[in-house]
């Protein structure tokens, strides 16, 4: 048998190429950052807009004043009423614009819902590369909305 003729590789050949390669994978995919995706930014933002509902619709059904946490230092928005905490990841930008004082009480960490459906209003804004969403309360009515704002460039 002439071996001269043959090309190719050994399975063994195979084996460890393969092998080199998954040790390569298991430690440089760690190293990929993984940012949060257009849809996880909008998926953040209806769990921000229904868990504000919630909070309004307790309010209004148990005839009190709720109050719903909106904290940037822990990146937190917490239900005034039940166990829901909504917790964004450090890559999505997240701001709050709420009024200053609520029912002629200082207020600077909260959007306050009342039995009648009113509120003191504030918004949340979640904002990544391309895309900003920002959710409104409406100081009046009390109505969530989730409003999509394109990035202003300079």
């Amino acid at each position: 048998m002439n071996e001269a003729g043959q090309r190719g590789f050994t399975l063994l050949e195979m084996v460890c190429v393969l092998a080199i390669i998954a040790m390569l994978s298991a430690v440089l995919l760690p190293m990929i950052p993984r940012q949060t995706s257009r849809a996880r930014l909008q998926a953040y933002a209806l769990e921000a807009a229904a868990l504000l509902k919630s909070d309004r619709a307790a309010s209004i059904r148990r005839r009190v004043e709720v109050a719903t946490l909106i904290d940037t230092s822990t990146r937190t928005v917490r239900s005034g009423v039940g166990a829901a905490v909504l917790r964004l990841p450090d890559d999505v930008d997240f701001e709050a614009l709420l009024p200053r004082s609520c029912n002629q009480r200082p207020n600077f960490s909260t959007i306050n819902f009342f039995p009648d459906g009113l509120s003191c209003g504030g918004a949340i804004t979640l904002a990544r590369a391309d895309l900003r969403l920002e959710i409104r309360v409406n100081w009046l009515t009390g109505r969530t909305d989730i409003v999509a704002r394109p990035y202003a460039t300079n």
